[in-house]
């Protein structure tokens, strides 16, 4: 008995030399998930006496290049109450809810947040809307154009990645529409590998517009209403390599899917906000929930496998997650509409990589 007694102490003294890590593993509530968030990132940029205005969107062309679409600049209050963080969001008022000035509508910073272009010379497509909804890149183009929704005024943008050129325009400004040249309100926009465009439309429209690689318009297809098929609030679209299309249909809580011609496959009930997709490497699905300020991990089929994120302004958390993206090094970005801001996470070292969103 002594000798089994002394054996089991051994090896669990042992266990506890092995594994130091172990002991110092307490407390905490993993608000950021298997990252770590980068705190005081991107370093400010807008003039004396102002704050950006609602951040609904942001994409990573590059780790060392993202680019950030932004609902212009606002005026800060005279006095700072306590608790000011450098967000307007954490003057406990939603960044959507003053009227900005349209200026800084969409900027470029680099991976440590300094700003490295300003693409000013846009502001003016802004102005009398609500800037910019999303910004995305088309993964199948090799020139890597820049693609902006702009909600307010019905139209979607192509520029060149440099900003420099205005390629091509979809919808006509201030004029709705739910034909092939029109949109109500668009929301957001995502591409099949043959380069076909497909558009959520979105807020005054309840339908999904597809177009060929050349602009031309294709189809639609949906409705307003509860149904399969049907939608109230399309706010965001992702496609995967099987071609299926993910629409987050934000008023009905729930997430559609859809095959190329717009066949109706499957519904995923039960979400809260679904605001933005992404589809990683792995073809798993992950949702950013605005309400929830959570993202959340599906498999293909639609089951739930894991989510993170916590509702707050300070550093980590989210008040709206809008839109999210991943850079080829695994960084996650994520774009707060109420809070004001983008922020930028890290993974953890040890990081189980199966809870990382990843695109290669």
């Amino acid at each position: 008995m002594r000798v089994c007694a002394l054996t089991v102490a051994s090896v669990f003294a042992l266990g506890l030399l092995a594994s130091p890590a172990r002991l110092q593993e307490k407390g905490g509530e993993e608000e950021t998930g298997p990252y770590s968030v980068v705190e005081n990132w991107p370093a400010p940029w807008s003039r004396q006496g102002y704050i950006w205005g609602s951040q609904p969107g942001i994409v990573a062309d590059t780790p060392n290049r993202i680019l950030i679409a932004a609902r212009g600049e606002l005026k800060l209050p005279d006095t700072l109450p306590r608790g000011f963080n450098g967000t307007w969001g954490s003057l406990n008022q939603r960044a959507t809810e003053p009227k900005p000035e349209m200026r800084n509508c969409i900027v470029v910073v680099d991976g440590a947040g300094k700003l490295i272009e300003a693409w000013t010379q846009w502001d003016k497509l802004f102005e009398g809307g609500g800037g910019p909804h999303k910004i995305r890149i088309n993964p199948y183009d090799p020139e890597r154009h820049v693609w902006v929704v702009n909600d307010a005024r019905h139209q979607i943008y192509e520029f060149t990645n440099d900003g420099k050129q205005l390629v091509r325009t979809l919808g006509e400004a201030d004029v709705p529409g739910v034909d092939g040249t029109h949109f109500n309100r668009p929301q957001d926009i995502a591409w099949l590998p043959d380069g076909s465009l497909l558009v959520a439309d979105g807020l005054g429209n309840a339908r999904v517009a597809k177009f060929d690689k050349n602009g031309a318009f294709v189809k639609a297809w949906g409705t307003r209403g509860t149904g399969p098929g049907q939608f109230s609030g399309p706010h965001g679209i992702a496609a995967g390599k099987n071609r299926h299309i993910y629409v987050a249909d934000r008023t009905n809580h729930r997430i559609q899917v859809f095959d190329e011609n717009g066949a109706f496959l499957d519904q995923w009930p039960g979400l809260r906000q679904a605001n933005d997709i992404v589809i990683s490497a792995d073809q798993h699905v992950w949702v950013a929930d605005g309400t929830n300020a959570k993202v959340l991990e599906y498999d293909p089929n639609g089951k739930l496998l894991y989510s993170w994120g916590t509702y707050g302004t300070f550093p980590g958390a989210f008040w709206e997650l809008h839109q999210i993206s991943i850079d080829s090094d695994g960084n996650f970005y994520g774009a707060d509409s109420f809070g004001g801001r983008v922020q930028k996470f890290t993974p953890r070292a040890g990081a189980d990589r199966s809870k990382l969103i990843l695109t290669r």
